[in-house]
Formats: C-alpha cells, structure tokens, sequence
C-alpha cells in the first residue's frame, strides 16, 4: 500500500513538471532570441509618426509577434527536416528535437496550429498583410526543403524574407512604403545573408560540405567580391533615398551611422571572426548596438521637428 501510494504522489507531482517542461521546449523550438529579424516590421511606424496612435502602435506589435509566430513554424519544419544531419552538429544537437527531449509529432502538431491561428488573425485584420505572412511562410519553406542548396540564389531568399516583413509592416498600419526603402531593406539583408556565408565557410572550411551543401559552390573570393558591390550599392542606395524620397532632406545626417554600422559589421566578419548569427552580433556587439539605438532615437526626431512641425 505504502509503496503504491508513493508511487502515486511521484506521478502527481512530476505531472506538471513535464508539461511546463514540453512549453518551454515548444517556446524554445521557436527560437525567440532569431526574433530580433522581426523588428524590421517596425520600420515603417518609425518612418511614419504622423500616424502613430495607440491603436497603430497595436497592430504593428501584433504584425510583429505574428511574423514571430509563423517564422517559428518555419524553424519547427526545417528541424525536423534536418533532424538527422542536426543530430551530427556540435550546436544543433542540442535543439529540443534533434536532442530527442521534444517529439517531433508534437512540435509539428504545435507548428500547424500556430501556422492557421497566425494566418486567420492576420486575415481579420488585413487580407494583403495574411497574403503577405503567407507567401513569407511558403517562401521559407521551400527555402529549407529545396532553395537553400542552390548557390546565390539562397541568399536572395533570405533578403526576400526581409522585404515581406518590411512590406507586411507597412500593410498593417496602411502607410505606402516607397521603392527606396525596399531597395534598401533588400540590399541590407543581403549583406548580412552574404556575411553569414562568409563566416560558414571560414569556421567549416575544413568540411564545409558536410554542415552546408550550398558552401561547395562559394569561395571566400566570391563572398568577400559579392560583400564589396553590395555594401557600395547599399550606402548609395540609402543616401539616395534621405535625398529623393520625398522626406525632409535633414534625413541625410542619419548616413554616416548607416556607413558605421556597415562597415562595423564588415570588421566583425573579416577580423573578429564574428557574422555567424547577425541578430546575435546585433545585442552583444555595443557599437553597432548603440549606432542602430542613435539612428532610431535621429530619425524619429528628424521628422518629429522638420515634418510634423
């Protein structure tokens, strides 16, 4: 009796320990601290203070944790996908499925349901933006199922990807974005696409072809020729668009943070040996930290004072 009653009582109490156990690996599944890519959704609320209002300011911190949402379905997939070869990496074995710790028949059953949740409350509130959350989730998938084996074409993706948080953005809160600011995001994101495989193929050079099959078809010469045309392209590209885009011409003052924050990321990638993770060098590198924190704080009041007064 006595051992049966014990018996129970381990039951009960582990019973809640192993459910608040499988949450946080759902959680982690997600990959939360990958949401600071997200915060692009953001940018035109900062280019748009004319319109802020509590209830803008609402539906851009709902397009944000929706982007969040479905990008964590996207890493629930591509775990899974990978879990074998994951399994072999120094890093990744230890994600919740490739450890085994979260069965992967749950984690893909959680991904569905927040993959349908997600897209019909992006559908209540803006069938273009659900459009857009949508064609970001296919476009994704088909990026780790197939796309991201194929050379150059990998890293489009990836910029792609930061174009529909930026379009999906602007969406939300019903604010035209201009061909500058998408020519920019692109160019931006393919910088740091192309610096991430830079770093790779330094760090696995020994065996790049066993992480990455993409990294068989790049050369450290090719990156670093890619990384020089697109940082020109995005330094022009951003001086013409505080210029021409129709905004106050006192938004060129923010282009000597933007050619500090490029060329900061460029001595991270090229001496420091850091570039692997961009939203990682993001919150740990303090100047590039402090110029993203500078540039918001001075484009905010650049047309606080010289538009909205």
């Amino acid at each position: 009796m006595g051992a049966t009653s014990n018996s129970v009582k381990v039951d009960v109490k582990t019973t809640p320990r192993v459910r608040q156990n499988m949450v946080y690996l759902l959680v982690k599944q997600l990959r939360p601290h990958q949401w600071t890519k997200n915060l692009l959704v953001f940018a035109a609320l900062l280019f748009s203070l004319h319109k802020v209002s509590p209830d803008v300011i609402g539906k851009s911190v709902l397009a944000f944790l929706l982007f969040c949402f479905v990008s964590g379905c996207v890493y629930i997939l591509n775990d899974f996908v990978d879990i074998k070869n994951d399994r072999n990496h120094p890093e990744k074995q230890f994600r919740p499925m490739a450890s085994g710790a979260l069965p992967p028949a749950l984690a893909l059953a959680f991904g569905a349901f927040l993959l349908l949740g997600s897209l019909f409350s992006a559908y209540y509130f803006d069938r273009l933006f659900a459009l857009v959350l949508f064609v970001y989730f296919v476009l994704n998938v088909t990026y780790s199922l197939k796309l991201k084996h194929v050379v150059i074409l990998d890293v489009m993706i990836i910029s792609a990807g930061f174009v529909l948080r930026a379009i999906g953005g602007s969406l939300m809160i019903q604010t035209p974005f201009t061909p500058w600011f998408l020519l920019c995001t692109m160019l931006l994101a393919l910088f740091l696409a192309i610096s991430k495989r830079r770093h790779e193929l330094i760090l696995l050079q020994q065996d790049k072809g066993t992480h990455r099959k993409v990294l068989d078809s790049y050369s450290s010469e090719l990156l670093n020729q890619l990384n020089t045309i697109v940082t020109t392209m995005t330094i022009i590209s951003y001086s013409l668009f505080t210029f021409t885009s129709g905004r106050t011409i006192h938004l060129m003052w923010t282009i000597p943070l933007v050619i500090f924050g490029i060329f900061r990321y460029l001595y991270l990638i090229t001496v420091a040996g850091q570039g692997g993770s961009p939203e990682k060098v993001l919150l740990q590198d303090k100047p590039i930290l402090i110029t993203v924190f500078l540039y918001v704080v001075m484009v905010a009041g650049i047309i606080y004072v010289f538009e909205l007064k």
